[in-house]
């Protein structure tokens, strides 16, 4: 019964008047509530890209940086310049780095705070409890993922077009990399520090499945991402590895798996694909970059 006074007062605020008789007051009651719920989404009367909006996850960042207008941007995450797990880390230069706790963004009042579904529930919880509105993001483990969160945020601060744009950016991608994977049967494993394999809950293991790229975690035995040993990959004999970085230094033992003789000798650089991992840690405009680094990298290793 409530959704439908609702309209219907909704529709009388918009034209401009309350129903006359015996149910003005009852509507004028309503209008009240419209007119709160209006306040709450729009803060101050303002559109959707007029909001003021801070950060304060890593991947947020990159959605907010990528489709808000400069004066939209009031702060973000404390990692948004770090070069090694942002993409955006020289545009993120340009606003306030936020220390991660609630208090500098209260001290902001932005109209929105984006975060992500695991950053530090106790900071979430207080800008809860003080009355900000708190928008949060899971972590994007596909393609799909990626372009819902896009279109999420572009609806959150007012630039839907922007957000569209994106995602035919990334579908268009998807199709330069297919049209190169086509044309060779590889098996890739995607691997990590410490033998980490990314499984199919990975936007890794997803650019793989979009481009028909043939995962060699499947062979594995492994539907969702984990450790496995060096043998393991020895005897799964991959054609390719996927991995972050072309380093040769083993700076800790995480590194040094990667550098392991067994893995150099049937790896050497030739087969090995490199796509860094700013590239692909977060779902975002980053993620068209990462695919045509992959095209370029299997082009490289078909020669």
């Amino acid at each position: 019964m409530i959704a439908p006074a609702i309209g219907s007062a909704k529709a009388a605020l918009l034209r401009g008047r309350v129903p006359p008789g015996p149910a003005r007051r009852a509507n004028r009651a309503v209008l009240v509530l419209v007119a709160l719920a209006c306040a709450w989404a729009w803060p101050h009367g303002a559109r959707a890209d007029q909001l003021r909006v801070a950060s304060i996850n890593t991947c947020t960042d990159q959605l907010l940086l990528t489709l808000a207008d400069p004066e939209q941007i009031v702060g973000l995450s404390p990692a948004s310049r770090d070069p090694v797990r942002s993409w955006a880390a020289a545009a993120a230069g340009r606003y306030r780095r936020l220390s991660g706790e609630a208090e500098d963004v209260l001290m902001l009042k932005p109209d929105i705070v984006v975060a992500g579904r695991f950053t530090k529930r106790a900071t979430r919880e207080l800008l809860k409890d003080k009355g900000l509105r708190v928008e949060e993001f899971d972590v994007a483990d596909s393609l799909d993922a990626a372009k819902r969160q896009m279109l999420r945020m572009g609806e959150l601060i007012g630039h839907p077009d922007r957000a569209a744009a994106e995602n035919a950016r990334l579908d268009a991608a998807v199709e330069r990399t297919r049209a190169a994977a086509s044309r060779t049967r590889y098996r890739v494993l995607a691997l990590s520090r410490r033998g980490w394999v990314s499984g199919g809950d990975s936007l890794v293991s997803s650019m793989l499945a979009a481009s028909g790229v043939s995962d060699a975690a499947a062979d594995l035995g492994l539907t969702r991402s984990g450790f496995v040993s060096l043998e393991q990959i020895v005897a799964s004999r991959p054609d390719l590895l996927l991995v972050s970085s072309d380093s040769t230094v083993a700076e800790d033992q995480g590194r040094a798996f990667l550098l392991h003789p067994a893995i150099e000798q049937l790896y050497p650089p030739n087969k090995r694909l490199v796509v860094p991992e700013r590239l692909t840690v977060c779902g975002g405009s980053m993620l068209p970059d990462a695919l045509d680094r992959l095209t370029a990298e299997i082009e490289r290793a078909s020669r």
